[in-house]
């Protein structure tokens, strides 16, 4: 599972987690993945809805996404809230890849 993710990053690619931490590169971003994963999706099921892309070029985009987590039995798990990344992705030899990410918890209350 951790490789599949990582392959999905430019080798230069930086990735701002969620709790605000800084990753540089594919390297960085498959170890952090490699520690945190395995146990932040534990009786987890994700869920990524693409909201808005902007095409800045043909081969780059601004891709919105809306991020919530539900049980195996479908229930959403609303104590975990939802995030609201923004992937910016570029086309290399046909294929997508995360090129800069900001992984942002939605803010509750004002």
């Amino acid at each position: 599972m951790v490789d599949e993710f990582v392959s999905l990053f430019r080798e230069d690619a930086i990735w701002t987690t969620g709790a605000g931490k800084l990753l540089v590169g594919r390297d960085a971003i498959a170890a952090f993945t490699r520690q945190v994963l395995p146990g932040a999706m534990k009786d987890l099921v994700p869920s990524y809805e693409v909201v808005h892309v902007l095409f800045i070029r043909p081969d780059v985009a601004a891709v919105k996404v809306r991020q919530r987590y539900f049980s195996p039995s479908g229930e959403q798990v609303t104590e975990l809230g939802e995030g609201t990344p923004m992937y910016v992705m570029s086309k290399e030899n046909g294929r997508w890849r995360l090129t800069a990410n900001q992984n942002t918890p939605v803010a509750t209350g004002a």
